[in-house]
């Protein structure tokens, strides 16, 4: 059992934090925005660094899912701020086949304009071949972020954790 429990944090962890190289397309709800105004499309990137803190699942959630764990991240670069998340994770009995959902919270600054905004995760890992989805969550940005839609990249390398924001806002100026 121990073994096992290594074995899926890891997974669970590499799952959450190494699909930096698929690629995502923009995603909005028909209706999410009034067309009248004006967008800027914009692109962000920086570091940032994650503290992941695994809970205890019952053993009837251990029928469907392999671990739960919180995240709170730093953000650093274009995006300036804080999230705090909830992380599922499920694997199976093939080696480096999982998946993981999640839901994080972002409050910060995004290029000078302040707000919140909710990060949608849903990743997959099939015999090691990865897939990851981060969108923002329709209609989710607040203050200067309302409006906000975009897709979120994850990268790591050596060890370093880097993150690139293709995204869409509302012009200033069209408000």
């Amino acid at each position: 059992m121990t073994n096992r429990f290594r074995m899926v944090t890891r997974v669970a962890l590499g799952l959450y934090l190494c699909f930096g190289y698929a690629a995502f397309t923009q995603t909005q709800s028909p209706g999410a925005t009034d067309t009248n105004k004006s967008k800027v499309n914009g692109h962000a990137s920086g570091s940032f660094e994650i503290k992941m803190v695994r809970q205890p699942i019952t053993e009837e959630e251990a029928k469907t899912i392999s671990v739960r764990m919180t995240s709170d991240k730093q953000f650093h670069g274009d995006l300036e701020g804080t999230s705090t998340g909830e992380m599922l994770g499920a694997s199976t009995a093939i080696k480096d086949s999982a998946g993981y959902v999640a839901m994080e919270r972002v409050s910060g600054k995004l290029k000078g304009r302040t707000g919140t905004f909710i990060l949608q995760h849903s990743s997959t890992m099939a015999r090691g071949t990865q897939q990851q989805s981060i969108i923002v969550v329709p209609d989710s940005g607040t203050d200067q972020l309302a409006g906000l839609a975009g897709s979120m990249i994850i990268k790591i390398t050596d060890g370093k954790h880097f993150y690139e924001f293709d995204y869409t806002l509302p012009d200033k100026d069209s408000n």
